[in-house]
């Protein structure tokens, strides 16, 4: 996995889906078309009450990606520094093999220049020292961008202190 993930907080997601028209505007795709998709589903509490239910989905830069398994040309590429898997537009021949056998739907294909695009946490953006555009453009700050081992200890420690909170003598 990549050094840093992007994390939601689905406490404060109101899905409005600012996350994904920032995404649409720094990479220049078209309207419909995101490399970040916020799906959100209206649902009750048990006790009745109405909740929204959203996730976040984007390129999840495998250990093992298969995208890149697929590429017959070498067009995507896995940092060896961030772990982010890449795409390298000048060597992609639109094959489609990588859409293909991603199983989470990551690489898709722009008509417009005819090659296959995927999140890569906007690269350019980071090296400005700046927090990708679905992160930065998100309106109540449910997105964060941080080290994937942090994410995973904060949703553990969450998870930790839910499961507690109903026996204190846990949280000894």
């Amino acid at each position: 996995m990549a050094d840093f993930a992007i994390k939601l907080d689905t406490k404060r997601c109101i899905g409005c889906h600012a996350c994904e028209l920032h995404c649409q505007t720094q990479n220049r795709l078209p309207t419909g078309m995101s490399l970040g998709r916020i799906q959100v589903r209206p649902d009750r509490t048990p006790e009745g009450q109405p909740v929204l239910l959203s996730a976040f989905a984007t390129c999840l830069h495998c250990d093992q990606p298969w995208c890149l398994a697929a590429c017959p040309t070498g067009a995507i590429r896995k940092d060896p520094d961030t772990g982010l898997v890449l795409v390298e537009d000048t060597l992609c021949v639109g094959c489609k093999a990588c859409i293909e056998l991603c199983p989470w739907s990551a690489p898709q294909w722009d008509d417009a220049r005819a090659k296959v695009i995927k999140c890569d946490f906007c690269q350019a953006r980071r090296e400005q020292g700046l927090e990708p555009a679905c992160v930065a453009g998100c309106t109540t700050r449910a997105l964060s961008y941080e080290p994937a081992g942090q994410a995973s200890r904060r949703a553990r420690v969450k998870y930790a202190r839910q499961v507690a909170s109903g026996r204190p003598e846990l949280l000894q």
